[in-house]
C-alpha cells in the first residue's frame, strides 16, 4: 500500500523539486497543496502520513498549519522545508511538532537520511 504524502508549497517549482527529491522506488501517493488552507482541508478529509510543509505562503502560512495540526490533533508527520534558516524559526517549528527542518532546495541524500531516521522509508 502506498504511503500518502502531501507536499504544500505556494511555488509550483518548489513542489516539483520536493517531489523529484523523494527517494527513487519509494511507494508513495503524492498530493499537492498550493497554500496552508488547502493543506489543512486536505488533512481534515484524507489520511496523510507525511506532510512536507513550506513556511512562507499566502492564505495560511506553515506556522498556522502546524498550529492547526496541533490544535485539531490531526495525525500526520511533518517535515518543514524552508529557506528561512533562522535558529529561532527552526526551534519554533520543532516545538510545534515538526519532525525535522530541511533547507531549500531539498537535497535527496539529506531527505533520505531524515526519512530513515524516523522509519518512514
Amino acid at each position: 500500500m502506498s504511503l500518502p504524502i502531501l507536499i504544500c508549497d505556494d511555488s509550483a517549482l518548489a513542489r516539483k523539486q520536493v517531489n523529484k527529491s523523494l527517494p527513487e522506488g519509494w511507494d508513495v501517493e503524492v498530493t499537492f497543496a498550493k497554500h496552508g488552507l488547502e493543506a489543512v482541508e486536505h488533512l481534515r478529509q484524507h489520511h496523510v502520513a507525511l506532510l512536507f510543509l513550506d513556511l512562507t505562503m499566502p492564505e495560511l502560512d506553515g506556522i498556522g498549519v502546524l498550529e492547526t495540526i496541533k490544535k485539531e490533533k490531526l495525525e500526520v508527520f511533518v517535515i518543514v522545508i524552508s529557506a528561512d534558516i533562522q535558529p529561532e524559526m527552526k526551534k519554533r517549528v520543532m516545538d510545534l511538532g515538526a519532525l525535522d527542518f530541511i533547507h531549500k532546495p531539498v537535497n535527496r541524500v539529506k531527505l533520505t537520511e531524515i526519512l530513515n531516521k524516523f522509519g518512514l522509508l
